[in-house]
C-alpha cells in the first residue's frame, strides 16, 4: 500500500496531465459547448495574440525605457502595418492565385489522362501478368471519378458563398474583439501574475505552490521561444522560397511559397507537405523546371533543418528526432492541425517535468545513474 508521502510525490504528475488535457482536448471541445466557446472565442484570440506580441513588448520595453502604455503602442502599430500588409496586398493574390489554380485542376486531370491514354509501357512481366492494364483501367476510373467530386467544389453556390462570407466576417470580427481585449490583457500582465500567484498560495501549501509556479515559468519559456522561433523561421523560409521560385519563373510561385511558409511550422512532416504541390502542379508546366523546383525546395529545407532552424530556435526544445515525430503524429490524431502544431512545446514541457519527477525518485532512492 502506497503511504501518504508516496502519494504526494505521484500528485507531482499532476500538472503534466492537467498542462496535457487542457492543451490537446480544449481545442477540440464538444458540439454541445459550442454556444459557450463562440463567446470566449474573442477571449482565445486575445490571449493567443497577447502571447505572440509579449516577447516583443518586453524586447522594446529593454530598449526604450518608456511607459508601457507607450510600449504596447509601438507593438501594435506594428501588428497594424502587418496585417494591413497581408489583408491588402499578400492575401488577395494568394487568393487570386489559388482560384486560377482550381480552375486548372480539371485540366491537369484531363492533361494526365490523355498521357496514360496516348503513351505505352513495356513492364515485363507486369504486362504478361495484365496489372498493368489494370493500373490504366483504375486509373482512368478513378480520375474521372476525382472530376466528378471536384467540378461541385469548383461550382460553388449562393448558399455556400454566403457560409463562408459568415465564418470569414465571424472570424475577422473575432480577430478585432481579441485585438482591443489583448491590449489590456498586456497592459494588466503584471497584475494578473500577481493574482495567479495568491491564487496558487491560497490553494496549496507553499513548496507545492512553489512548484506548480516554477512549471507554469518553464511551460511559457519552451512555448514563447518555440512559437516565436518558429514564426520567424517559417516566415523566412516562405520569402526565400518565393525569392527563389519566382526565380525559377515557377507558376503560382506566391501561393506555393505561402503553403510552404505555413506548413513550414509544422515539425518534419510540414516541409515534405509543403514540397508536393508545387512539385506536381509545376510538372503539368515543364517537367524539367518541376524536378529544379523539387530540388531547390528540398535544398531550402536542409538549410532550414541544418541551419536557420537550430539559429533561431537554438536547443531549447531539447527532443530527439523520434520524440518530436511520435509527438507530431499524436498531436495531430488528438487535436488535428492545431495539434500537431502544439505537440512539440507539449512533449517538450512533460519532458522535462518527467525528468525532473525520475531524477527526485532516483535521489530519494539514492540511486545513481
Amino acid at each position: 500500500m502506497i503511504d501518504i508521502k508516496e502519494r504526494k510525490k505521484y500528485l507531482n504528475l499532476l500538472p503534466i496531465i492537467i498542462i496535457s488535457i487542457f492543451i490537446f482536448k480544449f481545442v477540440t471541445v464538444p458540439k454541445s459547448f459550442a454556444p459557450y466557446t463562440n463567446l470566449l472565442k474573442p477571449f482565445f484570440w486575445a490571449f493567443g495574440i497577447a502571447y505572440i506580441l509579449n516577447p516583443m513588448l518586453l524586447f522594446i520595453e529593454k530598449k526604450f525605457k518608456l511607459k508601457r502604455i507607450w510600449n504596447i503602442l509601438i507593438v501594435y502599430t506594428i501588428l497594424l502595418c502587418i496585417v494591413t500588409l497581408i489583408i491588402t496586398i499578400l492575401t488577395p493574390k494568394v487568393a487570386m492565385g489559388l482560384g486560377s489554380l482550381f480552375k486548372e485542376i480539371p485540366k491537369f486531370i484531363k492533361t494526365t489522362e490523355e498521357y496514360f491514354n496516348t503513351h505505352t509501357f513495356n513492364f515485363g512481366i507486369l504486362d504478361r501478368l495484365g496489372v498493368t492494364d489494370y493500373l490504366y483501367e483504375n486509373l482512368s476510373n478513378i480520375l474521372e471519378e476525382l472530376a466528378k467530386t471536384i467540378n461541385p467544389i469548383l461550382n460553388k453556390t449562393i448558399v455556400q458563398l454566403i457560409d463562408i462570407t459568415s465564418s470569414i466576417t465571424s472570424a475577422l470580427t473575432n480577430f478585432a474583439l481579441g485585438i482591443v481585449i489583448s491590449i489590456y490583457m498586456l497592459k494588466d500582465k503584471d497584475l494578473f501574475k500577481k493574482q495567479s500567484k495568491a491564487l496558487m498560495y491560497a490553494l496549496f501549501d507553499p513548496t507545492k505552490a512553489n512548484r506548480i509556479i516554477e512549471i507554469g515559468r518553464e511551460s511559457n519559456t519552451i512555448f514563447s521561444r518555440y512559437l516565436i522561433g518558429k514564426i520567424i523561421d517559417s516566415t523566412i523560409i516562405g520569402i526565400l522560397c518565393f525569392i527563389g521560385l519566382a526565380m525559377l519563373r515557377t507558376p503560382y510561385a506566391l501561393v506555393f511559397s505561402t503553403i510552404v511558409g505555413v506548413t513550414n511550422m509544422i515539425p518534419y512532416f510540414g516541409p515534405f507537405i509543403g514540397m508536393i504541390p508545387a512539385t506536381v502542379v509545376t510538372l503539368f508546366y515543364s517537367p524539367i523546371k518541376a524536378l529544379w523546383v523539387l530540388v531547390f525546395i528540398f535544398g531550402l529545407q536542409q538549410f532550414d533543418g541544418l541551419y536557420l532552424g537550430p539559429k533561431i530556435l537554438g536547443m531549447q526544445v531539447g527532443l530527439s528526432p523520434f520524440w518530436i515525430i511520435t509527438a507530431v503524429i499524436l498531436g495531430g490524431g488528438l487535436a488535428g492541425v492545431m495539434g500537431m502544431l502544439l505537440a512539440v512545446p507539449i512533449a517538450a514541457v512533460i519532458k522535462t517535468m518527467l525528468q525532473r519527477y525520475i531524477h527526485n525518485k532516483l535521489e530519494s532512492k539514492n540511486i545513481k545513474l
